[in-house]
């Protein structure tokens, strides 16, 4: 059965996300990891799931930025592969490989699972993280945790469960100060 793992980018120390026209927003995509990924580990993770998953803000987003954006890193990982954008708005999906999942988050995901080993990326955004962990679906977190306290933002954990047990798997720094975490859903 596949992992669903959720990766949050562009966390800062005092619990906020870079929300675009932010000062932390603008310091995030500042720096090299933000605007030209090198890590290799990273890009290999990404490469190697099985599908990327998003909601439809952020499907918008990072469709329009990587089907134009083609020398960035993530453009030719995220334009040849499955995407899978959770909306029961979005009637069609011009992006490559893309399907829209419009029915009850819980049976999507668990037909995803299914036929197969790996993981799935969710990419976000906030409405689609917090669903998935109010639904107990997230199988492992992975935050990118800047150097930064940014004083507004979006809370990513609000409204989520009151007790959400993770157990740390790894922690890496960059030279840049972001600490990488990676932790596992305890179950």
């Amino acid at each position: 059965m596949r992992k669903l793992i959720a990766t949050v980018f562009n966390y800062s120390l005092d619990g906020l996300l870079a929300d675009e026209g932010t000062d932390f927003w603008k310091f995030c995509f500042g720096l090299p990891e933000n605007s030209d990924p090198d890590d290799s580990e990273h890009l290999d993770f990404l490469r190697g799931a099985y599908a990327h998953i998003m909601g439809r803000t952020a499907y918008e987003g990072i469709s329009a930025s990587m089907t134009t954006a083609t020398e960035h890193p993530f453009a030719d990982i995220l334009n040849t592969g499955r995407k899978v954008v959770f909306s029961r708005t979005l009637k069609t999906a011009d992006w490559a490989d893309t399907t829209i999942a419009a029915g009850d988050t819980a049976e999507e995901i668990d037909k995803l699972r299914q036929g197969g080993d790996g993981y799935m990326v969710v990419w976000g955004g906030v409405s689609l993280w917090r669903s998935l962990m109010r639904l107990d679906l997230v199988d492992e977190l992975r935050l990118s945790l800047f150097p930064y306290v940014a004083g507004e933002g979006t809370r990513l954990f609000d409204g989520v469960p009151a007790s959400y047990r993770l157990d740390l798997v790894s922690s890496a720094a960059s030279t840049n100060g972001i600490v990488h975490l990676q932790y596992r859903r305890h179950r």
